[in-house]
């Protein structure tokens, strides 16, 4: 959803965040990460097209909220927004990554680069079944 003045999208995802682990990237084919890769495209790509989103090139801050159940201690908050971050960038410039396992997914991006990210919120929220809330705000330029 947008809010009136201020460029905001936020929509949610059911299941847990993409883990960014450093070993291999997580946009290649059959990465363990994969299932959560697209689950993570699949609702930022359709959050973007319901209101017209096109990705931003100046600064933006990233907003996350997990859910999860208590016992679930998979993953770290670093490691999410990580793999969020990386996942929601424009795609088409990483070198060597091959990326045709994604179809269309490939092309979803809510901002160009991951270094436009000037402010972070994280936080866990308790809850019988995973998900999570992402929310992209454009922030003023500032010189």
């Amino acid at each position: 959803m947008s809010d009136i003045g201020t460029l905001t999208l936020s929509f949610d995802v059911p299941g847990m965040p993409p883990l960014k682990d450093g070993a291999l990237s997580i946009f290649s084919a059959g990465h363990r990460q994969a299932g959560r890769v697209r689950a993570l495209l699949s609702a930022a790509c359709a959050a973007a097209q319901h209101t017209g989103w096109t990705p931003l090139t100046d600064p933006v801050a990233l907003e996350v909220v997990l859910r999860r159940p208590p016992e679930h201690h998979s993953g770290d908050a670093t490691n999410f927004l990580g793999g969020i971050a990386d996942v929601l960038q424009d795609k088409r410039w990483l070198y060597g990554v091959r990326l045709a396992h994604l179809g269309v997914l490939a092309d979803v991006a809510l901002y160009a680069d991951d270094r436009q990210i000037r402010q972070i919120s994280y936080r866990e929220e308790p809850a019988e079944a995973p998900s999570y809330t992402v929310r992209v705000v454009a922030l003023p330029i500032t010189a």
